[in-house]
C-alpha cells in the first residue's frame, strides 16, 4: 500500500502534547493571555519553537473574543473603475502593503473590502462585513474616512476604527498627511522657479485632501502676490480622464499657464500625455507637480516632480494603532505624518 507524501500539518494538540499541557493552555500562550504561569509559558513556547508550529486564526480565537482580523474599506466604483480597464490602483497597492505588513508582524490578518460611498448602500455593505468577519478594527480610507454614518455604525458596534486623510474628527484615529502645507510646498517651489502663471487641478470634491490641497495652493499663491486666473483652478476627479479634460482646457488657453499641479499621479500622468501631443516641452516650456508619489512616478517621461504622500505609512500607524490599543484606542487621536517633496525633472525654471 503506497504512502502518502504529504507532511502532516502540526496542531495545537501535537504543541500541547509535547508542552504537556491542555490545549486550552496552548491556546492561552499563543494569545498572551494572563494567568499562565512563567515556567508553562516558556514550555509551551519551546514545544512551538520545536515543531515549527505556526498558530492559525482559529486556534488564536479558541482564547479569547478576538478574530485577529483588521478591516481595510476602499472606495468601490474608483477602485474598480481602474481595474476594469487594467490601469490597477497605486494609492491601494501602498494601503495594502503598509497595512498588511504591520498586521503580519502582530499575527493578525487585513482583510480588504470595497464599498460603495453612496448612503444607505455604504452603510448596508460595512455592516454586513462586520457580521460575516467580526474584525478587531476597521480602516477607513478617503472619501470613507468622512463618513460619519460608518463611523457611528462602528461605534453602536463597539468597533474600533482608524480614519485615514480625516482631520477635526472626535472620534476613532486620525492618521493625516497635512495636505494643505503639502500644497503650499508644491506651489512654493514652482513660484522659487519664477512660475507665475501656476494652475492647480482638483481632486474630487467627495474627498477632504481636495480642497486642503486647493487651500494651500492658493494661500501660496496669495503670499507670492501671484494672481490666480479664474480658469487656472481646473475641477478633477482623480482619473486620468479628468486630468486629460483640465489640461486640454489649460492648453488651449490664450493666457496658458507655465506650470500645472495635478492632485494626484494619474491626472498628471494624463497632464504629460496631453502636453506631448501639443508638442509642449516638459520642463522647458511647462512644469508639473503630482501628489501621491506612488511607484509609477518615477517611470514616467520625464519622471515626475511629486508630493510623496506616506501611504503605506499611514495604513501601517492605523494598523498598529488599531492591534495595539483596539477598544482603548484614544477617540479624537490625530498623528500627523510628514510628506516630501520629491523633485525630479518635471520641474524647473519659468520659460522667459
Amino acid at each position: 500500500m503506497q504512502r502518502s507524501s504529504r507532511k502532516k500539518s502540526i496542531t495545537i494538540k501535537d504543541v500541547a502534547s509535547v508542552a504537556g499541557v491542555s490545549y486550552q493552555t496552548v491556546s492561552r500562550v499563543i494569545n498572551d493571555s494572563p494567568n499562565v504561569k512563567t515556567a508553562v509559558r516558556e514550555k509551551v513556547r519551546s514545544a512551538i519553537d520545536e515543531l515549527g508550529y505556526v498558530p492559525n486564526i482559529a486556534a488564536r480565537r479558541m482564547g479569547g473574543s478576538r478574530s485577529y482580523l483588521i478591516l481595510a474599506i476602499n472606495d468601490r466604483a474608483r477602485t474598480l473603475d481602474n481595474w476594469a480597464v487594467g490601469r490597477g490602483n497605486d494609492w491601494v497597492d501602498q494601503m495594502l502593503y503598509g497595512g498588511m505588513m504591520e498586521s503580519e508582524d502582530h499575527g493578525y490578518r487585513l482583510v480588504f473590502e470595497l464599498v460603495d460611498t453612496e448612503q444607505p448602500a455604504a452603510s448596508k455593505q460595512l455592516a454586513t462585513a462586520i457580521s460575516s468577519l467580526r474584525p478587531d478594527g476597521v480602516i477607513l480610507t478617503p472619501p470613507h474616512s468622512e463618513n460619519q454614518d460608518l463611523a457611528d455604525l462602528l461605534d453602536a458596534n463597539g468597533t474600533p476604527y482608524a480614519r485615514m486623510g480625516s482631520i477635526g474628527k472626535t472620534d476613532g484615529v486620525n492618521v493625516i498627511m497635512d495636505d494643505e502645507a503639502a500644497a503650499f510646498a508644491a506651489t512654493q517651489h514652482l513660484l522659487e522657479m519664477n512660475h507665475r502663471k501656476v494652475a492647480f487641478i482638483s481632486g474630487s470634491p467627495d474627498y477632504l485632501a481636495s480642497s486642503c490641497r486647493l487651500d494651500g495652493y492658493r494661500a501660496a499663491m496669495k503670499q507670492a502676490n501671484a494672481e490666480i486666473h479664474p480658469a487656472w483652478e481646473q475641477p478633477g476627479d482623480f482619473s486620468f480622464v479628468s486630468g486629460a479634460k483640465a489640461a486640454n482646457t489649460l492648453f488651449t488657453m490664450d493666457d496658458r499657464p507655465t506650470a500645472v499641479i495635478a492632485s494626484n499621479d494619474e491626472m498628471a500622468f494624463a497632464v504629460l500625455h496631453e502636453a506631448a501631443k501639443r508638442d509642449i516641452s516638459v520642463p522647458d516650456q511647462l512644469s508639473i507637480i503630482s501628489f501621491d508619489d506612488t511607484p509609477g512616478v518615477r517611470f514616467s517621461v520625464p519622471p515626475l516632480t511629486a508630493i510623496r504622500q506616506p501611504i503605506a505609512a499611514m495604513a501601517k500607524t492605523a494598523a498598529k494603532e488599531l492591534i495595539q490599543n483596539g477598544a482603548s484606542a484614544q477617540t479624537g487621536k490625530e498623528i500627523t505624518l510628514p510628506f516630501q517633496l520629491i523633485v525630479r525633472q518635471t520641474t524647473g525654471p519659468a520659460p522667459k
